[in-house]
């Protein structure tokens, strides 16, 4: 069956209509660059608008492997591919956020690059969840077993070249040269948005143009 296509105002609507009774786990899935943290992140201020705080952004960049533990593994290089993530740790931690009230959550701070335990709290009163991160869909074990736990998917469509211009902007607003911008981007972040691509699932929604 072929995923529908939303608009970001159609699936803003969507999530709101949504029974909150039970939590709601809404994972939204894309390559890196694709805009996913702040679309997450319009979400959730969306949501929360006008009333009680209901929603919040689970972001799985809080189980990227410290990168200590990457040079020893020789994986350094390739952070951000899937095997530089605690996978077994952010499936628990979703399984945890479907049955539990309240829950500790890590958060990635992109300026040390590295992940921060313990950095926040997901409460009884957020009954919304968007889940933003890039192998919420991947066929592959471990990832594979979040597929069955989401209530609700969305894939944000992006073109590559729009990709890497985005991914080397990305890198050259951290300070590097021109030419290790567009190394980092090239031999690494485009592969891995190649695997998330070619070996994610469908999604429910699709959203495009984002």
């Amino acid at each position: 069956m072929t995923a529908s296509v939303l608009s970001c105002t159609e699936l803003l609507t969507l999530i709101r209509q949504r029974d909150t009774k039970q939590r709601q786990l809404i994972a939204l899935a894309a390559p890196p660059a694709a805009g996913k943290s702040t679309l997450a992140h319009q979400l959730v201020m969306a949501l929360n608008q006008g009333q009680n705080e209901c929603a919040k952004v689970i972001p799985m960049d809080g189980f990227h492997l410290d990168n200590r533990i990457l040079t020893e593994r020789g994986l350094l290089t390739r952070k951000g591919s899937p095997e530089t993530f605690d996978a077994l740790g952010f499936i628990h931690l979703i399984k945890r956020l479907k049955t539990e009230k309240e829950v500790i959550i890590p958060v990635f701070d992109r300026e040390r690059d590295l992940a921060l335990a313990g950095a926040e709290v997901v409460q009884e009163q957020h009954k919304i969840l968007i889940v933003e991160g890039n192998y919420l869909l991947l066929q592959r074990e471990p990832w594979q077993q979040l597929h069955a736990l989401w209530d609700l998917s969305v894939w944000i469509e992006a073109e590559t070249a729009l990709l890497e211009r985005r991914l080397i902007e990305r890198w050259l607003g951290y300070g590097l040269s021109e030419e290790t911008a567009k190394s980092k981007a090239l031999l690494n972040d485009l592969p891995n948005a190649y695997t998330i691509i070619n070996e994610s699932r469908p999604a429910d929604y699709i959203l495009k143009d984002f």
